[in-house]
């Protein structure tokens, strides 16, 4: 893996590196609870390198995927439409176009979230289902440069129902096992040991452009020394371990279906 592909993923977790199998993991589970949801004209904004879409476009009568970047081996998806687009804006797509809408961990990197919101609720039909996760704040273990923010459990639930009725929504979030928890808490420490060194504070102080090239190397660092510590525990973790219930502060993700 070339430094460049290693910085990429520290972001973008890499399906086929073992160190970012947590990461993994946790981002397909959400697709896989996203499966019984999937009819008809389905929108994903923000698919990535489109591993979610190999799960759920077989489902839908129509899968138009949106990125910042197409994803680098197009012949993995036929009949799937793409537009390289930046958000929130959806213009060039019609009001009430689709019955689902897929935003998974998108909205914290957009600057302006309330327009994407407005904007998801114009494109679904009536009836539709918005389908969004995103990361819980107060279960963050350090700044993410590349995030605008990311929401408290109040916040969230704030958000969502100003766009959909609360009454509406599933509330939902994303846990793990004793065995994703025991990998929490044993990325917690590392990241503690880090930050010792950070006696100017530069995580919380220096801007996100700044921080984002040490944020990558450290993080990737920190994704290889868990797995070589700990190679079993690592290399074990499934989608299995993650689970969903409703949302009561401690998820590690929000996982919200919103009915228009």
């Amino acid at each position: 893996m070339s430094l460049l592909e290693s910085l990429y993923t520290a972001e973008r977790a890499n399906e086929n590196a073992v160190s970012d199998r947590p990461v993994f993991m946790r981002q397909l589970f959400a697709y896989e609870k996203a499966v019984p949801e999937i009819k008809g004209a389905v929108l994903e904004i923000g698919c990535g390198e489109g591993y979610g879409i190999k799960l759920l476009a077989p489902h839908a009568s129509r899968y138009l995927a949106l990125d910042r970047h197409i994803p680098s081996d197009l012949r993995n998806f036929d009949q799937v439409e793409f537009i390289q687009k930046e958000v929130p804006w959806l213009d060039g797509i019609e009001s009430n176009q689709f019955d689902v809408v897929i935003c998974f961990q998108l909205i914290e990197h957009i600057q302006e979230d309330t327009t994407l919101l407005s904007e998801i609720y114009r494109v679904l039909k009536p009836g539709g289902k918005l389908l969004l996760t995103t990361p819980n704040k107060e279960m963050s273990l350090t700044r993410n440069p590349y995030h605008m923010r990311e929401y408290k459990t109040d916040e969230f639930r704030k958000l969502i129902s100003h766009y959909f009725n609360p009454g509406q929504v599933y509330f939902g979030g994303v846990y793990g096992d004793e065995k994703i928890m025991d990998y929490q808490e044993k990325n917690k420490k590392n990241i503690s040991k880090w930050k010792r060194w950070d006696v100017l504070n530069l995580e919380e102080n220096l801007p996100a452009s700044w921080f984002q090239i040490p944020y990558d190397i450290l993080n990737r660092l920190n994704r290889n020394k868990l797995k070589n510590q700990h190679d079993r525990l690592v290399g074990e973790i499934s989608t299995a371990n993650y689970f969903l219930k409703e949302m009561d502060g401690m998820q590690l993700d929000y996982f919200c279906i919103a009915l228009k």
